[in-house]
């Protein structure tokens, strides 16, 4: 669409399908990645589809329609994608992962010096700062008083990147 514009649409909590509908309703083009997931509860099994990304769905809504995105009080906000070919080749990738049924998870995208939260592990709750992402040993926690740290080996995927 020539007067229309990618967005990054971050929804409220757990209403990414609902949000997908309304841009199904209103014809825009719109892709919100879904994977099959099992849960066991005790003896009775479930299986399911989940965003991949929780809480976002991509759209390309029209410049003149974009207040129809907010119709249903869905959407926390809506971020618009700067960078639209970029965008569109990783979006293609993630749509080929996924139709790929190759088993994957959504890691957070470490760089040096990010900060983050250990989110498993005897550590969970301790915050620190990414070692060196490229050749990862670990996470740095700091201990400001003695200006040093600590660095700890810990897998990537106890980690949650904080804003």
């Amino acid at each position: 669409m020539a007067d229309s514009y990618w967005l990054v649409c971050h929804t409220k909590p757990r209403c990414e399908k609902k949000f997908a509908a309304l841009m199904a309703a209103e014809k825009f083009e719109h892709y919100l990645p879904l994977i099959d997931s099992i849960r066991r509860y005790g003896q009775q099994t479930k299986s399911f589809t989940k965003p991949l990304f929780p809480g976002y769905v991509f759209a390309q809504v029209p410049v003149e329609k974009k207040t129809r995105i907010y119709q249903q009080d869905l959407l926390a906000r809506a971020i618009v994608v700067e960078d639209v070919p970029g965008f569109l080749r990783q979006l293609e990738d993630v749509r080929r992962i996924v139709a790929s049924g190759l088993e994957m998870s959504v890691m957070p995208f470490l760089t040096k010096g990010r900060r983050v939260k250990i989110v498993g592990g005897p550590l969970h709750g301790v915050e620190g700062f990414v070692d060196n992402p490229s050749n990862p040993r670990g996470v740095i926690i700091s201990v400001d008083v003695l200006q040093q740290g600590l660095l700890v080996k810990l897998p990537a995927a106890n980690l949650q990147a904080l804003p």
